[in-house]
Formats: C-alpha cells, structure tokens, sequence
C-alpha cells in the first residue's frame, strides 16, 4: 500500500496536471473561435467563386485550360492535412488511418500515389511506415494563412500541368462542430466542367470582358487555392476544437483522479490513526498489567 507522503505527491502531481490541462483548454476555446469565424467567412467566397466558375465554364470543353483536363487516373498527389503538436484526441489518428487505407487500395491497383504532408503528424506517420513523402509543410496547421494556401496550390498546379499528377486531393478535418469534425477527401485538380442537366438551355450566352479565356487563365488558379486555403481553415478550427474538448476530458478526468487519490489518502490516514491509538492503548494496558 502506497504511504501517506507517496499519495500526497501524486495528488500535487495530478493538481498541476489539471491546471495544465485547463489552461489548454481556454487556449484553445480563444483559438477555435477566430478560427471557426475564419472558416465561416471563407464559406460565402468559396460560393460566390464556384457560381462564377460554373458561368463561365458552361459550354466549354476539358481542352479549354490545362488544369481543366482529365486523363486516367495513374498518379494521385494526396495532400495531408494534420496538426503539427497532439493532445487533441482522434483529430489525427482517424484521418490518418484513412488516408493509409487509400494508399494501399491504390498500391494495390498498381497506381502510384503520391504524399504531401501539411502538419508534423502526417509527416512523422507516414516517414515511420516507410512512406515516401514528396513535400511537407510545418508551422502552418494550426493558423494558415492565404499565402499558404497559395505556395501549396502553386506547386501543385505546376505538377498537374508537367503530367506529373493525374489527380490531386486534399484531406483534411472538416469542422461540424466543437464535438464533431470529419475527415473528408476532396478533390482540387481537375476541375470539373458543369454537365448540362436534362434538356435545359441557356437563353442568354454572357458576355466576359475580357476574354473566356483571358478569365480561365487568372480564375482557375485562384479556384485551386481557394479550396486548398478553405480546406486548411477548416482543419484549424476542427484541430482547436478537438484539443479543447480533449482538454476538457482531460480536466474532469483529473478532478476525478484528485477526488478518488483524496479518498484514498484519507483512508489511509485514518488507518494510520488508528494504528497509532491500538498501540498506544496496547502499551498503556502492558503497563497497568505489570
């Protein structure tokens, strides 16, 4: 049975411990809330932009723009989206898990997949399973910004276009809400052009100045990295909120652990108490006797 001074250390061990896990926990609450606004005021551009996108592109062929064309699928460039620290939960280990999955499902259809690691976690999982990993970003997870998204998307559009990729998909944490964030796969090169529906026709054609094509040209890139940047402030704000709810365990559990080592301590103190009075009554009774 532990002593008296071994309980009493571990209950000021597990008191710091909370006040640890407490002020992550309020850290992370100021954090998720500029971020979730951030991701918000980023959904109504991202709208805004696809309709624009989906006006222009009515009519046009895959052959218009280069990031618009689709080949068979060989080579699939995964861009991983993960938190650089941990104590958040199953923020990461779930989409990491998923993304393996993929991989291997394309390993074994004799497809080459391709890893871009945005965060440490996806970086340090996938090099410790042996995975070849083309390019990482570290630094950024947790408050990315445009610029970001804008290097991430440039590199990814100048592998496109040179044939390197045939495909290019970002995972990511979608934030649902402070309890529930999904991981998600969606897929940012090639863009897609609008199919017609039904036998609907369009009264009135647009007219673009400058060009269709002049637009395409400055329009689509920016496209790539507006849902790459979405896709990181989404995975800010899910990572947030998945450590200040893990904190927020983290916390009860500890007031939980304090409570049942008090018990035990107190216990223990009176046993000890108790122990002390038998033996002092024992001593006084061996004197009266003798």
């Amino acid at each position: 049975m532990p002593s008296l001074k071994d309980i009493r250390r571990r209950i000021t061990s597990v008191k710091n411990t909370q006040k640890i896990t407490k002020s992550m926990k309020m850290v992370s609450a100021a954090k998720l809330k500029r971020a979730e606004d951030a991701a918000r005021r980023s959904r109504p551009y991202a709208g805004q932009l696809d309709g624009i996108l989906n006006q222009l592109l009515a009519g046009v062929s895959e052959d218009a723009h280069p990031l618009l064309a689709h080949r068979p699928v060989v080579k699939t460039g995964w861009l991983v989206v993960t938190s650089d620290r941990g104590l958040c939960g199953g923020f990461n280990s779930a989409l990491l898990r998923l993304v393996e999955r993929e991989l291997r499902d394309q390993i074994e259809r004799k497809l080459e997949p391709g890893l871009w690691a945005v965060g440490k976690k996806a970086r340090d999982y996938f090099t410790r399973r042996s995975y070849s990993i083309k390019g990482e970003m570290i630094g950024v997870a947790a408050a990315p910004t445009s610029a970001d998204a804008t290097r991430i998307a440039a590199g990814a559009i100048e592998r496109f276009i040179a044939g390197d990729l045939d495909e290019v998909v970002v995972v990511y944490n979608e934030f649902v809400s402070a309890m529930v964030q999904r991981p998600r796969i969606e897929r940012v090169l090639p863009l897609s052009v609008p199919r017609e529906e039904g036998s609907a026709q369009v009264l009135l054609e647009p007219i673009f100045e400058p060009s269709r094509d002049e637009m395409l040209a400055v329009l689509l890139p920016r496209v790539v990295e507006n849902r790459i940047y979405h896709a990181l402030l989404e995975s800010a704000a899910a990572e947030h909120a998945a450590r200040m709810t893990a904190m927020e365990a983290a916390t009860s559990n500890a007031s939980e652990m304090i409570e049942s080592l008090t018990l035990q301590f107190n216990k223990a103190r009176q046993a000890a108490i108790t122990k002390e009075l038998m033996e002092i009554v024992g001593g006084a009774e061996a004197l009266a006797s003798a």
